[in-house]
C-alpha cells in the first residue's frame, strides 16, 4: 500500500499551541520532512519524538518533492512540516502537495497554529471576508501591481512583514490605499504578543520614533464597497452617451440592455437615450 502525506501544523510561538493528533502523527510517521531540520529538532527534542527527519525547503522544492511522492508510493508515511505554523500556505510545500496529488497520494492535514488566522481574530478589523497577500513581492515592478490590484479590494487584508523592512511597507500601503484602519500583529502567542491598532499615517508616526521588533502580520481595512461604487459612477457619467452604451455592451449586453442600464445610471428614462443616439446618428 501507498503512504500518506501529513500536513502537520506547528507552534508559531508557544509550544503548548501543538496539537495531541500532530504529535502522535509526528510520532508515529516513517519520516518527517521539515523546512529547516536545525529548527525542528528543537522542537522535536522537546517532545521526545525521535523519527528520523529530511530537509524539504524553498531552494530544493521541486527534486526534493518527486524523491518523497516515490518514498510514499513504495509505502513510506511522511509528515510536513514548516519552521512555524501551517506548511504549505505561502510554502514550498504546496509543491509537495501538487505532485503527491497528481501521483495519486493520500494527503491529509491536521488543523493546527497559523499566524495569519491568529492575527485576524485578534484584529479587531472585519473577519467575514479577507484576503491573505503573504510577503508583497520584493521585485519593484511586480510590488507595484500587487498594491495596485489591492487599491479596489473590499476584503480585510492580510500582509506579513519582517522588522527591518516594515517602515518601506507602511509607506507603500500608505501612498497606495490610503490612510485605512491597520492592526500591527506581532510576537504572536509570545510573551510579548502585541495588537497595535491605528491607521496607516499613525503607523508610519509611530514607527518613526519606534523601532520595529519582531515578526509582523499586518491586518489591513478593505476598501470601502460604496466609495468605489461612487467612484465608479463618476467615471462612467464623464463618459458620452455612445460611450456609456459601449462600455455594457463591450460587457455582453444587447443594445436593449444597455440603454436600459445607461438610463438608469443617469437617473434619466430610456427613451432619452434612444432619442439622443438617433440625434447623434443623424449628425453623422
Amino acid at each position: 500500500m501507498a503512504g500518506m502525506l501529513y500536513i502537520c501544523a506547528t507552534p508559531i510561538g508557544n509550544l503548548e499551541d501543538i496539537t495531541l493528533r500532530t504529535l502522535r502523527i509526528l510520532k508515529e510517521v516513517d519520516l518527517i520532512a521539515a523546512e529547516d531540520t536545525r529548527n525542528s529538532i528543537k522542537l522535536l527534542n522537546h517532545f521526545e519524538i525521535k523519527t528520523p527527519m529530511t530537509s524539504y525547503h524553498e531552494f530544493n522544492k521541486y527534486d526534493k518533492a518527486k524523491v518523497l511522492v516515490e518514498k510514499m508510493l513504495d509505502g513510506t508515511n511522511i509528515a510536513l512540516i514548516t519552521d512555524a505554523g501551517t506548511p504549505a500556505i505561502s510554502d514550498p510545500g504546496e509543491e509537495l502537495v501538487r505532485q503527491c496529488l497528481e501521483a495519486g497520494v493520500k494527503v491529509t492535514s491536521l488543523p493546527g497554529p497559523s499566524a495569519f488566522v491568529t492575527a485576524l481574530t485578534i484584529s479587531g478589523q472585519k473577519t467575514r471576508r479577507f484576503c491573505f497577500e503573504a510577503f508583497l513581492p520584493y521585485d519593484k515592478k511586480e510590488r507595484a501591481a500587487v498594491l495596485e490590484e489591492l487599491q479596489r479590494e473590499t476584503r480585510t487584508i492580510i500582509v506579513y512583514e519582517a522588522p527591518h523592512k516594515l517602515k518601506k511597507t507602511l509607506k507603500d500601503l500608505y501612498e497606495t490605499l490610503g490612510n485605512r484602519s491597520i492592526s500591527l500583529c506581532r510576537e504572536l502567542t509570545k510573551k510579548h504578543e502585541e495588537n497595535f491598532k491605528t491607521t496607516l499615517s499613525g503607523a508610519l508616526a509611530y514607527y518613526e520614533e519606534n523601532e520595529p521588533r519582531g515578526e509582523y502580520a499586518l491586518v489591513i481595512e478593505g476598501a470601502n464597497r460604496e466609495e468605489l461604487r461612487a467612484e465608479e459612477m463618476q467615471d462612467i457619467l464623464s463618459l458620452s452617451i455612445p460611450e456609456h452604451m459601449e462600455h455594457y455592451m463591450s460587457q455582453g449586453m444587447d443594445k436593449k440592455e444597455a440603454m436600459k442600464a445607461v438610463a438608469k445610471d443617469r437617473g434619466v428614462g430610456k427613451r432619452e437615450i434612444y432619442q439622443e443616439l438617433e440625434r447623434l446618428k443623424e449628425e453623422e
